[in-house]
């Protein structure tokens, strides 16, 4: 009990820590381009035009709602970190593995990634109507709308307007991105563990634990799309300008905004909010503060 309190503690503060940064990449993710371009210079030193990056984006914020508007949409977050939390700590502890497997082997990596897969899945499932309260109070900075201005009160707007099933908007990608997100890093890191580290060589452990995130990285820039798909259905034709035209397209399923962005070559957008170059063969031109 304690060390999941202390878990519950150490991801309240990350997140508290690390919600501006999220707010300008779902606002970047929904396509909210409120600054012009500006003239940078690539890693070769030529001239581009570039579009405003986090700091840029978190002035513009600043400027309209102040240092506190970088909040918006944290007391949904911090109630689905609390839950997600407890859920997938209560799933670990009642869960085991029917095969006993050597440690370091395939089929006890397959066995410990299973338990984690189904711990993450449900936790996910449980805290996904909090994840699109969060989103929808993020992206009403675009409309300048209050429809969503607390979580008891929000989650009475969403039963009203789209009944139950608007709680889980954008739930099977997100689930997707995070199963196959888990296996990938898992296998690889494994793959890497087992054929590329020797056990004899010096700071074995500190190794593998950097193969560990670096595999994570990779398998999270892999798995980007999911997360930028569950996230514009999470607020997609939901009543705010930002997920309506003009501002946004609006899809009858997620498989529509996935094949959609692909032809846009829209995939990556907001994955990085630094040195964010413009789109080819698109341009930009100011109009009632977005850009076209």
């Amino acid at each position: 009990m304690a060390d999941t309190c202390g878990q519950v503690l150490l991801g309240s503060g990350l997140t508290v820590l690390s919600h501006p940064l999220m707010y300008i990449k779902v606002l970047v993710q929904v396509g909210h381009e409120p600054l012009r371009p500006s003239i940078g210079r690539n890693l070769f030193g030529r001239q581009v035009y570039q579009l405003p990056g986090l700091f840029a984006y978190a002035k513009h914020i600043i400027k309209i709602d102040g240092k506190a508007g970088l909040f918006n949409g944290l007391a949904p977050r911090l109630c689905a970190g609390t839950i997600g939390t407890l859920v997938h700590s209560r799933i670990l502890q009642v869960s085991g593995t029917s095969q006993k497997a050597e440690e370091g082997s395939l089929q006890h990596v397959v066995n410990e990634t299973t338990k984690e897969m189904i711990a993450r899945s449900c936790a996910t499932i449980v805290t996904h109507p909090f994840h699109v309260i969060t989103l929808r109070c993020m992206v009403q900075f675009i409309g300048r709308e209050t429809k969503y201005s607390g979580v008891f009160d929000s989650i009475v707007t969403v039963y009203k307007n789209e009944g139950v099933l608007g709680f889980f908007a954008g739930l099977i990608p997100r689930l997707l991105g995070d199963v196959l997100s888990l296996w990938i890093c898992n296998m690889l890191a494994h793959l890497i563990n087992t054929y590329a580290i020797d056990d004899s060589m010096s700071h074995t452990g500190e190794i593998k634990n950097c193969s560990q995130a670096v595999t994570g990285f990779f398998a999270s820039m892999l798995t980007y799309p999911f997360v930028l798909v569950s996230n514009l259905m999470a607020v997609n034709d939901c009543g705010l300008a930002g997920g309506l035209p003009p501002y946004a397209s609006t899809y009858p399923t997620w498989v529509d905004c996935w094949r959609h962005l692909s032809l846009e070559g829209n995939m990556s957008r907001g994955n990085s909010l630094f040195f964010r170059k413009l789109p080819v063969g698109k341009t930009y031109a100011i109009d009632q503060k977005r850009f076209f």
